[in-house]
């Protein structure tokens, strides 16, 4: 199986389990993850999610591209794109905490992953990329959008224009990772939210309701599908297609 689920004290801990492909996402993370999201939403005895990453060299390299280059028309892509851009929208608006243990590389979606999040803490020494750009598409699971939520407008943009590899230290400087650790494994950094797991279930749920608010204001979930569809629309075109050829036979 390609992630497990498991729990540990007020966490409920979704770890993508495909080291041999660093960690990309396929359909069945997908399901996975959305399996993983509505069990912390009717659990009350959890009060965060926690979505990390097997082994320590990758969290998440984005979507699998041997996989999904097999999409090449704007509507096949749009459907994967639109189930998981369905899914990190879940994860961000959860009633719960939700956390990215960044414990390896994280690329392209494996940063919009990240970005949908509340907290991103990141073993020293990993970089990040929203590396898209350079394969002719842009952000497409809602991230970009949900990265202009994160960070100051400019900085958001330079990030996803320049499409380059940052450093951990980088990033925290940025203001997009809230703290770097030394632990391996989401287990070994779950102390770090001693004081969040204190508070009621309802006091947190609150909380996020505040949030969701905002958003829900500010249109998010549109905007976050007219990423999604600009997306598809890029993914058809020859220019994306010869990008992952070229980046396959590297």
């Amino acid at each position: 199986m390609g992630y497990t689920i498991r729990k540990k004290n007020h966490a409920l801990i979704f770890t993508i389990a495909r080291p041999d492909k660093r960690n990309a996402v396929n359909n069945e993370v997908m399901d996975g993850l959305e399996k993983a999201v509505t069990e912390a939403e009717q659990n009350d005895a959890v009060k965060a999610l926690i979505i990390t990453g097997e082994g320590g060299e990758a969290f998440c390299s984005g979507g699998d591209l041997q996989e999904f280059h097999q999409l090449k028309t704007q509507k096949e892509s749009y459907e994967m794109l639109s189930k998981m851009g369905g899914i990190l929208y879940r994860v961000a608006t959860l009633n719960k905490v939700t956390v990215a243990f960044i414990n390896g590389t994280a690329i392209g979606g494996g940063c919009e992953i990240a970005t949908a999040c509340d907290y991103r803490i990141a073993r020293k020494g990993v970089k990040m990329g929203f590396v898209q750009g350079n394969l002719a598409i842009t952000t497409g699971w809602g991230g970009g959008t949900l990265l202009y939520e994160r960070l100051p407008l400019n900085q958001a943009f330079r990030l996803l224009t320049e499409a380059k590899i940052h450093s951990e230290e980088t990033l925290k400087e940025l203001g997009f990772i809230d703290q770097t650790v030394n632990a391996l494994s989401a287990e070994d950094m779950i102390d770090l939210f001693e004081d969040v797991f204190k508070k009621t279930g309802p006091v947190l749920s609150a909380y996020k309701k505040m949030l969701n608010r905002k958003w829900a204001s500010g249109d998010l979930r549109d905007r976050m599908e007219s990423e999604i569809h600009e997306c598809s629309v890029l993914w058809e075109k020859d220019e994306h297609h010869e990008a992952v050829e070229k980046f396959l036979n590297k």
